[in-house]
């Protein structure tokens, strides 16, 4: 049953992600897709990454199919998706990170080029994409979540490279059953509309980060909360079109859940680590997140294995067999680790806590 379990959600993912491109291929706006490519990075890659431990027991050589660097982009990018719960960055790591890494690149790439120095203050080193008037993505964001190194993905012909990276991702799920000819279900990408991706805006983030969040004098953590809000307002598009139909979307509202999970626990990291305080309006709007009884229910320690689940395929370890379900969405084990919910209300969980928390970081972001 484990076995089967895990190569149902893996072929769930893969055939998600075939549907996906056939509907960015029919869509055919480059900006828009360059904008959802950004977005969909870090899911790309943790299905990949995941699948690819599952499908290394069975053929040890399976990874030869990738040209060197390619997993190691996959990891960059998959553990991108942990935040403040990544135990090998942690706060201080993802600070640094952002300060040391993502900011000097950028600003050694864009900043300093104009010949008229008093003009320079015009310059900008940070890109805002929003759609339908909310922050979808930046390109720090991008930067955190496309696993490549800062420097590396400014550097001149790196959209080849990161294009090819991708191909191999693509071949990759082809060979797990990602069709372009797939029949099934539109994802979300159909519901968009070009006339609602706003133009990107170009800023000094130096500026942008003094005003947003916490504050002025936390400009890194800054950062970080905004790529927080950007992946709270992207998860909620992509689970709102993937759950208005009358079927359930797997992948759809595991990317919602993944996301809404671990930026919930990451602000829950944040309010206790007394080493980053906190303003007393960002104390207090973190703890009104943290604190909403939907977002307690996603947290709820005893819920953990359903987030372990749906980021590593396995059932969970403890799980009683008897009671799970492989024709039931998530194997039936919502009620086990959501007793309260059947898989109605815990979709309804889900829409609201998502649409509520992602309301709050706008809130959150720009100020009384």
């Amino acid at each position: 049953m484990q076995t089967a379990a895990i190569w149902s959600g893996i072929f769930s993912d893969a055939n998600y992600f075939g549907r996906y491109f056939r509907d960015v291929a029919r869509h055919g706006d480059k900006p828009l897709n360059s904008v959802l490519a950004f977005c969909m990075a870090p899911y790309f890659s943790l299905a990949m990454h995941e699948s690819l431990q599952k499908a290394g027991k069975i053929d040890a050589n399976i990874s030869a199919v990738f040209e060197e660097g390619t997993i190691a982009v996959s990891a960059r990018s998959r553990h991108s998706l942990k935040l403040f719960e990544d135990t090998k960055r942690g706060i201080e790591g993802q600070i640094s990170h952002f300060r040391d890494e993502v900011f000097t690149a950028h600003s050694a790439k864009f900043l300093g080029n104009t010949w008229l120095p008093l003009t320079r203050f015009l310059e900008t080193d940070l890109g805002l994409y929003s759609y339908d008037g909310r922050l979808v993505t930046t390109t720090h964001a991008a930067t955190f979540h496309l696993g490549f190194q800062p420097n590396e993905l400014l550097a001149e012909g790196a959209g080849n490279h990161i294009r090819a990276v991708f191909e191999e991702y693509g071949s990759y799920f082809a060979g797990l059953g990602a069709s372009l000819d797939d029949q099934g279900p539109d994802t979300f990408v159909t519901s968009l509309s070009v006339s609602d991706l706003d133009d990107s805006r170009d800023v000094r983030a130096s500026k942008y980060y003094r005003k947003v969040f916490n504050g002025p004098d936390t400009p890194e953590l800054n950062a970080i909360l905004t790529t927080f809000r950007a992946m709270l307002n992207f998860a909620e598009i992509v689970v709102s079109s993937g759950i208005d139909r009358q079927h359930l979307d797997y992948t759809a509202f595991k990317i919602g859940y993944l996301s809404l999970y671990q930026v919930l626990r990451s602000v829950r990291i944040l309010l206790d680590d007394a080493s980053y305080p906190l303003t007393t309006r960002s104390a207090g709007i973190a703890d009104r997140i943290v604190n909403l009884e939907s977002a307690q229910d996603i947290l709820d320690p005893k819920a953990k294995p359903f987030r372990n689940m749906l980021m590593h395929y396995n059932l969970p370890p403890k799980v009683d067999m008897a009671k799970v379900d492989l024709s039931q969405p998530f194997f039936g084990t919502v009620p086990i680790y959501f007793p309260r919910h059947d898989i109605s209300s815990f979709i309804q969980l889900l829409n609201q806590c998502g649409a509520i928390t992602a309301a709050i970081f706008d809130e959150w972001a720009e100020g009384d």
